[in-house]
């Protein structure tokens, strides 16, 4: 049973990523960073593979997956999201604001009521530069790290003492990776 995993888990990501919205293009509406892209980093980090999010989360804008700090939060494709110390839960706005958001874009969705599987804590919104909605969970806007390019991966965890994974409740995992 578990060989099948990682098959259902890549079948997921295939038809995510080869979903048509009939304006052309090809992606979805769960954030703003291409998790295509590749960036290079001058660190090397070890990472573990983590466990794929279940197979409804191709379809929810948040979803929760194992990794190597345990379960935390990540997006519909797996890739892990990140809170930032700096924001202030609730406040409605965003700290991470110009070269900042080259290296942590937001969390986006075109909608207010995002859907997620298996999270916990409050799920909201704040109005993000380009018109569309960042996702917050506890009121902490979430982001996502460049150098994180595979699902799983938690290379931002710990970054400068202020970038954080979430656990599934939506409480920031401090333990360092």
């Amino acid at each position: 049973m578990r060989a099948a995993t990682p098959v259902a888990f890549a079948a997921v990501l295939v038809l995510a990523g080869c979903s048509d919205d009939g304006n052309g293009d090809t992606d979805t509406d769960s954030g703003a960073y291409d998790h295509g892209t590749t960036h290079t980093s001058d660190e090397t980090r070890t990472t573990e593979a983590a466990s794929p999010p279940p197979a409804g989360a191709a379809g929810a804008a948040l979803a929760v997956a194992g990794s190597e700090l345990g379960d935390i939060i990540v997006d519909g494709s797996g890739m892990t999201v990140y809170v930032f110390d700096q924001d202030t839960p609730g406040s409605g706005t965003s700290a991470c604001t110009g070269p900042c958001l080259d290296e942590w874009p937001p969390v986006l969705t075109d909608t207010t009521t995002p859907q997620v599987e298996g999270v916990g804590g409050e799920i909201g919104t704040i109005p993000a530069p380009d018109g569309r909605q960042q996702i917050t969970v506890n009121g902490w806007p979430i982001y996502f790290y460049v150098d994180d390019t595979a699902p799983g991966e938690v290379d931002g965890q710990g970054e400068g003492g202020v970038w954080w994974v979430l656990d599934p409740a939506g409480q920031k995992v401090t333990t360092q990776n």
